[in-house]
């Protein structure tokens, strides 16, 4: 017997938006650090990866040797007020997903609005961590803008 699983049950949707206390500039570059080089998990362990910022970039880990994982690639960007990245991310079964950072100067600093739009046979394991994950990564976004704002 097959069982097809309903829309529902195939996508997933996370929307998060958080107040960087720090000019749209930096926090833009922030992002491009944090998705890139100093990216780690949410337990804190490096997870460096490589980002190029352009249309059609490569977003992926480099583990050496012609070894790694894409993520994705650039899909959109428009600096310093939108990010856009489609690909697999960091699942490994057949899925699709967009992950958009718009960015906007407000009161006090720059507002980042993140969505990320997956679909696909999504394992509930994954499903259920995803939100907290995004969180834990906006949360060191807004750390390190704000640390290299107010240096």
């Amino acid at each position: 017997m097959l069982t097809t699983p309903s829309l529902e049950g195939l996508s997933v949707e996370t929307v998060e938006t958080v107040l960087v206390r720090a000019s749209i500039e930096t926090t833009f570059e922030s992002l491009l650090v944090q998705l890139g080089r100093e990216n780690e998990t949410p337990e804190g362990t490096p997870f460096p990866m490589i980002i190029e910022p352009w249309p059609g970039g490569r977003w992926y880990r480099d583990l050496g040797g012609n070894n790694g994982h894409l993520w994705g690639h650039v899909q959109s960007i428009k600096r310093p007020t939108l990010f856009e990245i489609c690909g697999p991310l960091f699942m490994s079964y057949p899925v699709a997903n967009n992950m958009m950072y718009r960015l906007k100067e407000v009161e006090g600093g720059t507002e980042i609005a993140f969505r990320h739009s997956a679909f696909g046979l999504i394992p509930d394991d994954h499903r259920t961590r995803m939100g907290a994950g995004w969180r834990a990564w906006l949360a060191r976004v807004r750390t390190h803008a704000e640390r290299v704002e107010h240096a």
